[in-house]
């Protein structure tokens, strides 16, 4: 068995308040890519990964942290502005992170300057949580809410919530609104009800 996902606080500037990003088989071998930069083709990595695996978060923490120059959703910038990028990373020797879009969707490139270097970059993909990383962004986002979860949530919710990091975060964010409506605590007949989409299952409200 592999260990424990473990939570970082990512030292993010003008966020109100800490963030924190939780590490484990989906992420792990990204962010020790990311401080390993001298690796990297021509200085440049591409980031992907599937919508709310922390993408933007992880760019930030890069740019913050002095590793380099990160560009969120690059598939959206101009693509002179980002060969004038790339040109400005060889030069300084500064390394450059592209974030891209959501996997497994391409990125097309109509630039060919760009294309041909973008296709020497290295690519790091953010893949699926684990039942251990699914139980810990559970309660990372619990946690980040202020929401108590009854004993063994995580134990009952891993196995029945879909394996994407934005159903977890949809799935607390039910739990949490409904305990707060029914001014509850969030235990097992809140949790039945938000894995089935704010449906209460009969004798839930008994």
């Amino acid at each position: 068995m592999g260990r424990r996902p473990v939570q970082i606080v990512l030292p993010l500037t003008g966020a109100g308040q800490a963030q924190t990003v939780v590490v484990g088989n989906a992420n792990e071998a990204v962010l020790r890519a990311c401080e390993e930069t001298a690796r990297w083709p021509f200085g440049t990595a591409i980031l992907s990964g599937p919508p709310r695996s922390g993408k933007s978060l992880i760019a930030r923490w890069f740019e913050q942290a002095g590793l380099g120059t990160a560009i969120d959703d690059a598939e959206q910038a101009d693509e002179d502005a980002l060969f004038h990028a790339w040109n400005r990373a060889q030069a300084s020797g500064r390394p450059l992170l592209l974030v891209g879009r959501p996997v497994p969707s391409p990125w097309r490139v109509r630039l060919p300057d760009l294309a041909s270097r973008l296709g020497a970059a290295l690519n790091l993909a953010i893949g699926a949580p684990d039942d251990r990383m699914l139980a810990a962004l559970i309660e990372a986002h619990a946690a980040q809410r202020g929401l108590a979860l009854d004993e063994g949530a995580t134990t009952y919710l891993v196995p029945r919530v879909e394996r994407s990091f934005a159903a977890v975060e949809s799935l607390v964010a039910e739990i949490d609104r409904l305990s707060l409506e029914r001014k509850v605590p969030a235990r097992q007949a809140i949790w039945r009800e938000a894995l089935a989409g704010g449906e209460p299952e009969q004798g839930d409200l008994l």
